[in-house]
């Protein structure tokens, strides 16, 4: 039998083991394959001994005699190594590791007591991660699969590199993938040197065939912290000096994520009208106008001046270019729709 059948055979098994009666288009649908598919691999479980019973009839299915169940479950290396992605299927699927991981969760859940498997159905029906952030589409990713085949095979890379300055080639030594806000980066050697890239900026990728060895005492999870530090503090060139009004003390942190709710927590006085004064950790003059004026009117900019100036040169922009305000007697009130405001 070949071992990509033997693999799915195993699966339709553990599935009737683990979830009782199922119907041949939900075995399907499980192990994406055809109905036809399922039918077949049903005999040949049948010919192979095993008690599968076939229910007619509306409420009908498959399911396996009572009483019976198998400790064929043994994992194999890549599925041990998918079980890591068992709380992300999107990633997993990314990877290329989809189908992987759903044998793997079968097969622990075959393994385990009656009570813990109840227990762990729960959790993964009650708790669920979604890498991605919100209102955002995720990159496509063409090249991902490759790429994660060389961090794991230790293979050397050629890439084909999109930067904001143009286009690179380079080799490459896959260190690891990190998942971040939905995005994927690869870590990897390059020019002597530990660098970063965006996976949906690789134009392609070639294997080279030659094979690396990792640093010694590399730590993926340490490198990724300490770069995102050093990112954030080359990228928080100044502190904006601001007005909020209430609802601008709502939207801070929602739009500024950590530095609006740090900024807000040494908050000075508030006024007679609500308004508070706060230093918020801004980017480049050019990235904070533009994250500014997300605020509206709900903010004000007290300085530095500079950064006053240039967020006035741009509402002044704006308003040339919407001209001059309609009369009230050309105002649309079709649209009397509540305020929408989320804590997301």
């Amino acid at each position: 039998m070949a071992p990509m059948r033997a693999d799915r055979l195993l699966s339709l098994l553990l599935l009737l083991q683990n979830r009782g009666r199922m119907t041949a288009p939900e075995l399907a649908a499980e192990l994406e394959v055809s109905v036809r598919t399922v039918y077949r691999d049903v005999e040949a479980l049948g010919a192979a001994g095993v008690p599968v019973c076939a229910d007619r009839g509306p409420e009908g299915g498959y399911r396996l005699m009572d009483g019976y169940r198998t400790r064929l479950t043994g994992l194999t290396d890549a599925e041990a190594g998918s079980l890591f992605l068992a709380g992300m299927p999107g990633p997993a699927r990314d990877l290329g590791l989809g189908a992987v991981l759903a044998s793997a969760q079968l097969k622990v859940q075959a393994a385990l007591p009656a009570e813990l498997a109840g227990q762990a159905r729960r959790v993964q029906e009650r708790f669920h991660l979604d890498a991605p952030a919100w209102f955002r589409e995720a990159d496509p990713v063409p090249c991902l699969e490759p790429v994660a085949a060389a961090v794991w095979e230790r293979r050397v890379l050629r890439v084909h590199y999109r930067r904001w300055r143009g286009e690179v080639r380079r080799e490459v030594r896959p260190l690891g993938l990190v998942l971040k806000g939905g995005i994927w980066y690869l870590v990897a050697l390059a020019e002597e040197a530990v660098r970063t890239y965006r996976v949906s900026r690789l134009l392609s990728v070639e294997e080279t065939g030659e094979l690396f060895d990792r640093p010694a005492g590399f730590d993926l999870a340490a490198y990724w912290e300490e770069s995102s530090r050093r990112l954030e503090a080359a990228l928080r060139q100044g502190v904006a000096r601001l007005r909020l009004s209430p609802r601008g003390q709502r939207l801070l942190p929602m739009q500024f994520g950590a530095a609006g709710a740090q900024a807000l927590q040494s908050a000075g006085a508030t006024d007679a009208d609500g308004w508070v004064e706060v230093e918020l950790s801004v980017e480049s003059e050019a990235v904070a106008v533009g994250d500014l004026l997300r605020l509206g009117p709900e903010a004000e900019v007290l300085g530095p001046p500079e950064l006053r100036q240039a967020v006035a040169r741009a509402v002044a922009a704006l308003a040339d270019r919407y001209g001059p305000p309609c009369s009230p007697s050309k105002i649309s009130t079709k649209f009397t729709g509540p305020e929408v405001l989320t804590d997301r």
